[in-house]
C-alpha cells in the first residue's frame, strides 16, 4: 500500500460548488478512502450541490457553508468545524471563499493550487501547493491532488448512490411514463450564454417522440430562467414533454439515472449522467467541450462548435466564445441520437429501482 506524502487521517475537502465540479470531486474521495477506509472525510460545500453528497459512502460528514448569508454564514461555519481536528486539507477551489473552509480546518496540511491558477490569492493560504501546469479538464485537475498525495486515481469511480426510499420514488415515477425508454433534456444552464434555442429544442423533442420513439422529459432547476427556457420549448414543441424540473439534486440525479439519453448544454447534469453511465449528448460552443465535456466518455456525441475545423483539441483553452451556441443546428443533434441509439442502445428502457 502506497504511503501518502502528509498525514491524513482526517481530511477536510473543501469544493463549493457547483454541480459538475462536485462530481469530479466525487473519484478524489473514493480513492482517499479506497486507500484507508478508517480514513475520516468531511466536504464543506454549499447548499445547491450538497444533496449530491448525501449517501455517499467515502463521505463520514457533510459541512454546509451558507455563504450568501455573509457574515454569519461564515461564523457558522467557524462553528461547524472548529469541533474538528484535520490533519489535511485539500482545497480544490479557486476563488475567495474556499479561504474560510481552509483557514478554519486549522489542518497543519494544506493543499491547494498553485498561484498561476489560483485566483483572489487563494494560494496563499494553502502552505502545499500543486506544481504548475497548463490548465486541463477539470476531472484531471482534481486528480492533480491525488497525484501529489501519492496515491492512484484508478480504478476511477464516482459512486453515486441512492437510498431505498429513492429507488421505491424512482420505481413509481417511471412507471407512470409507461414502457418507452427516456429522453432526458436540459433545457438551459445557469449561464444563458450556453444554453441553445428554445426552437431548436422543441424541433428535436418532437422527432425523439415520433421518429425515434422516446418519452421526453425535461429537466432541471428551479430558477426562473430554467422554468421560463422550458416553457418557451413546451409552447412550441407540437408534443408534450414531461416537465421534471424543479425538485431538488436528489431528484435530479434519480431522474438522470433511470433515463436511456440525456441532451444538455455545458451544466451540471452532464456530469451526473456521465458519472451513472448514462449517453450523453453534450452541445457545446460557448465553452470548450474538451475542457468540460464528460470526462473520457461520449465524445463521439459531442456537438462541438467551439473548436474550429482542423484545430487539434486543446482543454487548455478556456476562454468563451460569444454567438456559437446558435451554430448548432437541429440536424447536428438528430444526428448524434441516431448514433447514440447505434452505438449505445438508448432505444432500449433502463432498469430502474435498483
Amino acid at each position: 500500500m502506497p504511503s501518502l506524502r502528509y498525514p491524513a487521517d482526517r481530511v477536510c475537502v473543501v469544493l463549493l460548488t457547483g454541480l459538475g465540479d462536485v462530481v469530479h470531486g466525487l473519484p478524489l474521495v473514493n480513492a482517499l478512502k479506497r486507500h484507508d477506509p478508517a480514513r475520516r472525510i468531511t466536504w464543506v460545500i454549499e447548499p445547491m450541490p450538497s444533496g449530491l453528497l448525501r449517501h455517499h459512502p467515502a463521505i463520514e460528514r457533510v459541512v454546509v457553508f451558507e455563504k450568501t448569508r455573509g457574515w454569519r454564514g461564515v461564523q457558522d461555519l467557524w462553528r461547524a468545524l472548529r469541533q474538528e481536528r484535520f490533519d489535511l486539507t485539500l482545497n480544490l477551489n479557486v476563488y475567495f471563499k474556499s479561504v474560510f473552509p481552509t483557514v478554519f480546518s486549522r489542518a497543519p496540511h494544506r493543499l491547494g493550487f498553485e498561484r498561476g491558477r489560483a485566483r483572489e490569492g487563494v494560494w496563499l493560504f494553502s502552505n502545499h501547493r500543486l506544481p504548475p501546469r497548463p490548465r486541463r479538464h477539470t476531472q484531471d485537475l482534481f486528480l492533480e491532488f491525488l497525484e501529489v498525495l501519492g496515491l492512484p486515481a484508478e480504478p476511477l469511480e464516482w459512486r453515486i448512490t441512492f437510498s431505498k426510499e429513492e429507488r421505491r420514488e424512482q420505481t413509481e415515477f417511471f412507471a407512470r411514463l409507461g414502457d418507452r425508454p427516456i429522453a432526458a433534456v436540459v433545457p438551459a444552464s445557469a449561464n444563458p450564454k450556453k444554453d441553445w434555442l428554445a426552437g431548436r429544442y422543441a424541433r428535436v423533442i418532437e422527432a425523439l417522440e415520433h421518429d425515434f420513439g422516446f418519452t421526453v422529459m425535461l429537466v432541471g432547476g428551479a430558477s426562473a430562467h430554467e422554468r421560463r427556457i422550458a416553457g418557451e420549448i413546451v409552447q412550441q414543441a407540437r408534443t408534450t414533454p414531461v416537465l421534471a424540473m424543479g425538485d431538488g439534486v436528489r431528484a435530479l440525479l434519480w431522474r438522470i439515472d433511470g433515463s436511456s439519453l440525456v441532451i444538455a448544454p455545458d451544466t451540471g447534469p452532464v456530469h451526473v449522467a456521465r458519472a451513472l453511465g448514462v449517453p450523453v449528448i453534450g452541445l457545446y460552443g460557448h465553452t470548450n467541450p474538451w475542457r468540460v465535456g464528460p470526462y473520457r466518455k461520449y465524445e463521439d456525441l459531442w456537438v462541438d462548435r467551439y473548436t474550429e475545423a482542423g484545430e487539434s483539441p486543446d482543454p487548455s483553452r478556456w476562454q468563451p466564445k460569444h454567438g456559437r451556441m446558435e451554430r448548432i443546428g437541429v440536424d447536428d443533434v438528430l444526428e448524434r441520437v441516431e448514433r447514440a441509439v447505434a452505438r449505445y442502445a438508448v432505444q432500449e428502457r433502463r432498469h430502474v429501482g435498483v
